[in-house]
């Protein structure tokens, strides 16, 4: 595998990485299930999740994901780690703005990619959690 093949599978993850983050905090659940293979997976503290996931719609947040660190296994799979902190609020359905109460949780993703006839997808999407606000749990 060249350079520029290696750049462009890194890319195509990092593109991943970001819009999970846009559809989750734009009510986008269709739109996350897309982004995994058939039998893509996503775990944490206590949750494992296969196939479509219900949105929350009282639910606002915000995932700051950063410091992306991906590593290219072969022309296709490769794996990630991503920083993430999470901002989120349940209120009122359609709500413009909630209170900002901090984070919720920081932690990091750890990802699994694979190349499919779709694209490149999530395989595997665990979130390990390192700082939690007490009220909070999960993603």
């Amino acid at each position: 595998m060249d350079h520029l093949q290696r750049l462009l599978i890194e890319r195509e993850c990092e593109r991943l990485v970001t819009r999970y983050c846009h559809h989750v905090d734009h009510g986008e659940a269709a739109k996350v299930a897309d982004l995994f293979s058939s039998d893509g997976v996503w775990t944490g503290p206590g949750v494992r999740i296969e196939g479509q996931e219900q949105a929350n719609a009282a639910r606002m947040s915000r995932h700051i994901c950063n410091n992306l660190l991906l590593e290219v296994i072969d022309d296709s799979h490769a794996e990630g780690i991503v920083y993430l902190t999470l901002y989120r609020h349940d209120g009122e359905e359609g709500r413009k703005v909630s209170p900002l109460e901090g984070p919720a949780l920081v932690g990091e993703y750890r990802d699994r990619f694979v190349r499919t006839t779709e694209g490149w997808r999530f395989e595997e999407r665990r979130i390990l959690v390192n700082f939690v606000r007490e009220e909070a749990s999960g993603d």
